[in-house]
């Protein structure tokens, strides 16, 4: 198991991921996530922000990071801080606690950038992800109705969003 960058190969199969994990929010009657711009993944991948996690050279499992979100964050983004998004795994690889690699990893990764926070969303209440969140070690913070969207993908219109967070310490 390694994690590395993405690359501009990597754009298919980032995007037939994410298809996947679309397909399975709809089972979990959540809100699903829009198509994303390919150019959003290649700005992402162009300046080192999408990462992808290898098992036997197969990638099961992939997301991005940002070290600012303002419109979700508001003053907290004052704090230094990663923020992880759009985490989609592979079905294969379901089941196998890879979001706690991602937090491992995030963990390492932020203290490497000078950073004190790992953060993360998810649009609306999903109570389902809320508990599997806080059992990789993340805080629910609680839930923020986002005043101002432009700039963020579709499904953040007029959302309301669960915050999470935890100490890099």
């Amino acid at each position: 198991m390694r994690i590395e960058k993405s690359n501009t190969k990597d754009i298919d199969e980032i995007f037939r991921l994410y298809e996947l994990a679309t397909a399975f929010q709809k089972t979990k009657n959540c809100v699903l996530w829009p198509p994303f711009s390919r150019a959003m993944v290649a700005t992402e991948i162009e300046e080192g922000r999408q990462f992808k996690l290898l098992i036997n050279n197969e990638i099961a499992c992939v997301w991005a990071i940002a070290f600012a979100d303002p419109l979700i964050w508001k003053e907290k983004n004052k704090e230094a801080a990663i923020y992880l998004h759009r985490i989609a795994t592979s079905p294969g690889f379901r089941g196998n606690n890879l979001v706690n690699t991602i937090v491992t990893w995030a963990k390492i990764y932020a203290k490497n950038h000078q950073k004190d926070y790992i953060r993360m969303d998810t649009v609306g209440e999903n109570l389902g992800l809320i508990k599997h969140y806080k059992a990789c070690g993340f805080y629910f913070l609680g839930l923020s109705k986002l005043k101002t969207t432009t700039g963020l993908p579709a499904h953040y219109a007029n959302a309301v969003v669960s915050l999470f967070e935890m100490g890099v310490d």
